[in-house]
């Protein structure tokens, strides 16, 4: 009896041992977790991957995600790389994009980001005019004098222009939405969550690189 003992807990820790008693990798089928983006909005470079994110500022959805995306962001592997693309499905989003763009422009996208998220979802302001977002750089140290000649800058609205081009393109109907490698999408309707937005996103972004390291031995 305990020669039968032994044997069965023997089993049971090579079974904890193997593959499939390991946990299990998530897989994530196309179609049902994310699609294809036909055509795809560019290629990418070898040995490389890309996270997309597209949003609004105006999204409260958006904004719940964005401290679960900025969790990630800051842990992503190096060859990963992460953008970030306001959405613009409407006239009126556009201001909130040359915001953004703005913001970059001037090298104050990480002092403003959040605090314009915060200030639309906290406390409900609403920035409808270009007057109101100088107001609001301001006061995060951004004098007038800067914002305003390049919020209205070549440079920004041609960001804004190729913002609408991305929205359109990619074939996104809501926000926010992620844009794996220029090829798939996905949304939280689709992955089943933010956080599995993400997953599907590091699923993908490793498959790409291992179908690049196999292309590339191919070729040699």
């Amino acid at each position: 009896m305990l020669r039968f003992v032994s044997g069965l807990l023997l089993a049971f820790s090579l079974l904890l041992l193997s593959p499939l008693g390991a946990a299990a990798e998530p897989t994530f089928t196309e179609g049902v977790h994310y699609k294809k983006v036909s055509p795809p909005l560019h290629a990418m470079e070898p040995g490389r991957a890309e996270v997309l994110e597209i949003f609004w500022y105006g999204c409260p959805h958006c904004y719940r995600f964005e401290p679960i995306l900025e969790q990630w962001a800051e842990n992503k592997p190096e060859d990963v790389d992460f953008i970030r693309v306001p959405a613009v499905f409407r006239d009126s989003w556009q201001l909130h994009a040359q915001a953004f763009y703005t913001a970059e422009a001037l090298g104050v996208l990480d002092k403003v980001h959040r605090p314009l998220f915060d200030a639309m979802h906290l406390e409900g302001r609403q920035f409808k005019t270009k007057e109101a977002l100088a107001d609001f750089f301001a006061t995060l140290g951004v004098p007038k004098k800067d914002f305003l000649p390049t919020f209205e800058s070549f440079a920004v609205q041609g960001k804004v222009q190729q913002a609408i081009a991305t929205t359109r393109a990619s074939g996104i109907t809501g926000v926010p939405a992620i844009v794996i490698n220029g090829k798939y999408r996905t949304d939280a309707n689709m992955a089943g969550g933010f956080e599995q937005m993400l997953e599907v996103a590091d699923y993908l972004t490793a498959q790409g690189k291992t179908s690049s390291n196999q292309t590339t031995t191919t070729t040699e």
